[in-house]
């Protein structure tokens, strides 16, 4: 026995091409520099509040460890949506 035969619609092509990749904010300078600096904000104002702790002579708990690793992602991600690395590279042929 064989299995039932699959046809395939001539219109659709075997092998799509995959769309080319847009910038997240795609050009928009205001647009990018208010994200990225309220998240650099953002990251300053939950580091200052995790360095509070310690300049109290709080011991660092995991909790003030993970806050102050949290206030480096959301800085970064500010940094990157200022930057706009996306299409920016140039492939090696």
């Amino acid at each position: 026995m064989s299995g039932p035969s699959v046809e395939r619609d001539a219109s659709i092509p075997a092998l799509a091409q995959p769309a080319p990749r847009k910038a997240l904010f795609s050009g928009c300078w205001g647009c990018r520099v208010t994200c990225g600096a309220g998240l650099l904000c953002a990251g300053g104002y939950v580091f200052m509040a995790a360095r509070t702790v310690l300049k109290r002579g709080g011991p660092a708990r995991v909790g003030t460890v993970a806050q102050i690793f949290f206030s480096a992602c959301l800085a970064s991600w500010g940094i990157v949506i200022l930057a706009d690395p996306v299409g920016k590279s140039q492939r090696k042929t």
